[in-house]
């Protein structure tokens, strides 16, 4: 039976920290319907739009980066930390939450701390390897901390209160679909036709410049171009041109900004080429698809090599630099993962060995033990 709870879940800005709480929310629901979610962090339009897509309520607070910053900026960012705790303790009285949820990003750590000080039962949520300045410093008062990684930096899977459950992740779901948003709809391409080698090109929520013009650079350096596939969301920044090129060079592919129903476009996929964020590669890791991994450079203490290497050492990735990627290394890697089944199959069996494909449900079932809510 049903009962009533309502949590908050906090953070995000980017995918990689947005859709593991998406997912959470969603297992929450099914397993208890009675579940009241709140999201509360930036005013980012990705943040605001993606919950809209998803139906979730969403309130912004006032926050600002605390990493990397003169003693002055560290001084501004601690005065707004206060305002945004004072904006969280409103919002917490108002909805009254049983559980706060951190799952990173700097938004969520004025909303944990005030949570952790008003006694209300807190957890976080780390994606990397390397955990965040914002979960490295509320996971001295979370009640609860959920790692994706087993040897998560500093936060160790034999303390009593880390669970290593893996990276919640999107879900093929039923979603309200405004047909202005871009990636949407894709009715006039067809996702992947007999005979075609389908390559899924993608730098995440945000794009990633260097993979969008490398890829762009090999394609005229491949075999047997017509019989390729090409699924890319190029990010918002990139799209208009990234789409002059595509039409320069005769092809029609399924390219957009930002793909709502990614995980449907990854199951036509037999190539993933991407950054190394740990949402991403949980996703791939349970479609058990072969990757070749470019770690975005500039990432918190480098975590996506991290991630990547995690993946490279088990024999399922392929990894290439950000400084060393350009169109003909790329094209010599799909070129020779194209004609080599045998290797694409070992990649895909040794990445799938380190899907966790239910971690949404394991962190959803211990949020709700924690209040009693049996399931």
């Amino acid at each position: 039976m049903s009962k009533a709870f309502n949590i908050i879940i906090t953070g995000g800005k980017t995918g990689g920290h947005l859709f593991p709480g998406i997912a959470i929310a969603k297992a929450l629901e099914r397993l208890n319907p009675a579940t009241n979610v709140l999201f509360v962090g930036t005013d980012a339009p990705f943040e605001v739009t993606t919950l809209q897509h998803y139906q979730y309520e969403h309130q912004s607070i006032t926050s600002r980066p605390i990493k990397g910053r003169n003693i002055l900026g560290k001084a501004v960012s601690v005065f707004f930390i206060l305002i945004s705790m004072f904006q969280a303790h409103g919002i917490i009285r108002r909805f009254k939450p049983g559980f706060v949820l951190g799952v990173g990003g700097f938004s969520s750590f004025s909303v944990v701390l005030t949570a952790w000080i008003l006694r209300i039962p807190t957890g976080i949520q780390e994606q990397n390897t390397i955990p965040g300045i914002t979960n490295r410093l509320l996971a001295r008062y979370a009640n609860i901390i959920f790692t994706s990684f087993k040897n998560t930096r500093g936060m160790p899977s034999n303390k009593p209160n880390v669970n290593y459950f893996g990276v919640p992740i999107r879900r093929h779901e039923a979603v309200v679909k405004n047909t202005e948003e871009p990636g949407t709809t894709h009715e006039a391409f067809p996702l992947k036709n007999d005979g075609q080698f389908t390559i899924l090109v993608t730098g995440g929520s945000q794009g990633a410049q260097s993979i969008n013009t490398a890829f762009l650079d090999a394609l005229p350096l491949l075999e047997n171009l017509k019989n390729l596939n090409i699924i890319h969301q190029t990010g918002k920044t990139d799209e208009a041109e990234i789409k002059s090129r595509y039409d320069r060079l005769d092809l029609d592919v399924n390219c957009a900004e930002f793909f709502h129903n990614m995980p449907e476009l990854q199951d036509e996929a037999d190539l993933v080429i991407c950054r190394a964020g740990a949402g991403t590669l949980a996703e791939i890791a349970v479609k058990g698809l072969p990757c070749i991994l470019v770690p975005y450079p500039h990432a918190a203490d480098d975590h996506q090599t991290h991630n990547a290497l995690a993946l490279v050492n088990e024999g399922a990735a392929i990894l290439i630099k950000d400084d060393e990627l350009s169109g003909q290394i790329l094209s010599r890697h799909i070129t020779k993962l194209s004609k080599d089944w045998a290797k694409l199959t070992d990649m895909s069996s040794a990445i799938k060995k380190m899907a966790m494909p239910d971690a949404d449900e394991k962190i959803a079932k211990e949020i709700l033990s924690k209040k009693g809510i049996s399931v």
